[in-house]
């Protein structure tokens, strides 16, 4: 089977759905399926330097990257290159798979694929959570009216990646079969001197812990509500170190830094700027304790990462692994409120032995849950029972019901 995948930007300044598209890909290919993405070249407030209306290796994945056209509404990355190109080609690919809603490029595969009888699943990336939806809610209500809610309905499929984002799909009124299968993380090999290079790295004493934000930095993600719960526990004389790791927009990393100053821990927080490679490694290695307050996250890549280096994780409810978390013992799963995280944070950290276990419980569960081979063979079942119109794998679409 010949297998198109689109997206608006697999730039990794746009975090996790970048990151999680390419993987998808590469294990998908590993399966012996030939898959390609179309994207543009979006990088956030640059472009990609890439080569464009062609065909190129793009970590390790043949992608074809077309040019981003600038819009008012950033976020909706328009090209009218790719458009084109979809028109001309969709017909040479048996299946598409569209990510992000409320977005040119998907919104527009899928609308090329229904016309021209392609099958084609949907990722809603966790738009149609009730956070998600607050946001820029008339566009969306307008959006959804006009186009969204019909390539929602003719989908061969909606992919979730958590039981709460079909739920979620359910309460938006859309009766579209899902399938829940989650996305996949490598699991690191062991870096014994990952403690100590990392302190090194940012001037932090040996005894003191080290607390790991890493994410794109946004108000959804709720760095402000860490800050304010460390500026509780700073005052209390508790002795710690954040590492807040990722990039955003410069009005809010001015926001951030303002406060920082604000609250009185400039000496005890590194902002680190965007890391990959061996970088980030060294973070999910060298800390103690990953924390992701936020607002909404359908899967939570980062948090994922952070189970499968050995870091117990502190997340709130909004983080839809959440109930992974609980039932694997990986983490603490809190209310988003400063009081509550804070002392989420201050049991971990006056334990240890906590610590570890809940480490090692998540390491456990990332690597038998969160495997990409297996994801990828999920994955291709449903693309196999698509296209032979035969009913999706009850092992994928009982999932959604485990709430």
């Amino acid at each position: 089977m010949k297998v198109l995948h689109v997206i608006p930007s697999v730039a990794p300044i746009q975090g996790g759905p970048s990151y999680a598209v390419l993987a998808m890909v590469q294990a998908l290919r590993s399966q012996g399926i030939e898959v390609e993405i179309a994207t543009t070249d979006d990088n956030g407030p640059k472009l990609l330097e890439v080569p464009l209306n062609q065909q190129t290796e793009y970590q390790e994945v043949p992608i074809w990257f077309f040019p981003r056209f600038a819009l008012p509404m950033k976020e909706f990355i328009f090209s009218a290159a790719l458009t084109q190109w979809l028109w001309q080609n969709m017909r040479n690919y048996d299946l598409a798979h569209t990510h992000y809603l409320f977005s040119y490029a998907s919104t527009c595969a899928g609308a090329i694929a229904r016309q021209q009888k392609i099958p084609y699943i949907v990722r809603t990336i966790g738009q149609l959570s009730p956070w998600a939806l607050a946001q820029s809610r008339t566009k969306k209500w307008l959006y959804t009216q006009l186009i969204e809610q019909r390539n929602l309905r003719q989908a061969a499929a909606i992919h979730c990646t958590a039981p709460g984002e079909a739920e979620d799909v359910r309460k938006f009124g859309i009766q579209t079969p899902t399938i829940t299968i989650p996305l996949g993380v490598d699991i690191p090999n062991s870096r014994p001197d990952a403690r100590k290079a990392l302190r090194e790295k940012y001037g932090i004493a040996d005894d003191v812990p080290v607390l790991l934000f890493l994410s794109r930095l946004h108000y959804k993600k709720r760095p402000d509500l860490l800050l304010h719960s460390l500026s509780s526990l700073a005052q209390e004389g508790c002795p710690f170190h954040l590492c807040l790791a990722g990039t955003g927009e410069p009005d809010y990393l001015n926001y951030l830094q303002t406060l920082i100053g604000s609250l009185g821990l400039t000496t005890q927080t590194s902002l680190t700027g965007f890391v990959a490679g061996q970088d980030k490694e060294l973070l999910l290695q060298g800390a103690d304790i990953f924390v992701l307050p936020s607002f909404s996250e359908n899967f939570g890549v980062a948090v994922a990462e952070a189970m499968a280096a050995g870091l117990p994780v502190v997340v709130t409810p909004g983080v839809q692994i959440a109930p992974d978390i609980a039932e694997a013992k990986a983490g603490l799963v809190v209310e988003g409120e400063v009081e509550t995280v804070a002392a989420a944070i201050a049991q971990l950290l006056d334990c240890p032995e906590l610590r570890q276990q809940l480490g090692e419980n998540g390491r456990k569960f990332a690597q038998s849950h969160y495997s990409w081979d297996a994801i990828a063979r999920q994955l291709a079942a449903a693309y196999t029972a698509i296209l032979q119109k035969q009913p999706l794998p009850l092992s994928l679409t009982q999932r959604d019901f485990m709430l």
